[in-house]
């Protein structure tokens, strides 16, 4: 497997890879099972009522353990970070996924390339997921605690040198952040896909089903660990002191 994605096509000389795809059909799940929850809610729910309420409530009531108040905004990023996250990582463990082939060139006579591949196996898509999540950590960090008490973090003359050094070392973590947020969704789930691949060429039978579910709970962990890190760095960073 390619580090990068395969370039399918190209829209008015955009480059279209088989991870965009993957991306706009995790989009489609996503609102499809919003408009079925919508129109399937009761007072009396069934399994897929339950399961929903179950997964908002755990992530609501986590962010406000911890950001009290200010779960209002953390929340919502907390909870789409970390659905988008995980059914873009489950769906490409479906079987067949990865072996529809497409031929760029329409010549069927050469092996292709995959026409699906699991978005978050793309480092372009956890790295804007990434910076997303950074960006707007500081953005509610100038909106709540004010623009003094925010540059205060990064630049203080108080017990000079130390508090200087101290704010420098935190300005560098903030990049740190993004390569952290980034690699490691991008280096687990392209793992997964690569020990998946190596077995399944083995044996097609038997021998992946034990990876298999060891890659099911990758991608709900990964999911729940990027959702949970965005949470955390926003409660730290909106907290005035």
């Amino acid at each position: 497997m390619n580090l990068a994605p395969e370039v399918l096509f190209n829209i008015a000389g955009f480059p279209v890879t088989n991870t965009i795809i993957t991306t706009l059909i995790t989009d489609f799940i996503i609102v499809a099972l919003v408009i079925i929850f919508r129109l399937t809610i009761s007072l009396y729910p069934k399994m897929f009522q339950n399961i929903m309420e179950s997964v908002v409530e755990y992530f609501y009531d986590s962010t406000k353990d911890i950001a009290g108040s200010r779960v209002s905004f953390i929340y919502p990023w907390v909870l789409t970070f970390f659905i988008f996250i995980f059914i873009a990582n489950i769906i490409g463990l479906f079987p067949g996924f990865e072996t529809i082939r497409f031929h760029p060139l329409g010549n069927l006579s050469e092996e292709g390339v995959p026409l699906l591949r699991t978005a978050t196996s793309d480092l372009n898509l956890t790295a804007a997921y990434a910076i997303t999540s950074i960006a707007m950590t500081h953005f509610y960090a100038v909106k709540y605690t004010g623009v003094k008490n925010y540059i205060g973090r990064f630049i203080s003359f108080q017990m000079f040198p130390i508090f200087m050094f101290v704010g420098l070392l935190e300005f560098i973590g903030e990049f740190t952040k993004i390569i952290s947020l980034a690699f490691r969704l991008f280096g687990n789930i392209l793992a997964g896909e690569v020990v998946l691949g190596t077995m399944s060429s083995m044996m097609a039978f038997g021998v992946p089903i034990p990876f298999m579910m060891l890659e099911v709970m990758v991608a709900l962990i990964q999911a729940i660990v990027f959702a949970m890190l965005t949470m955390a760095f926003m409660n730290i960073l909106t907290e005035k002191h």
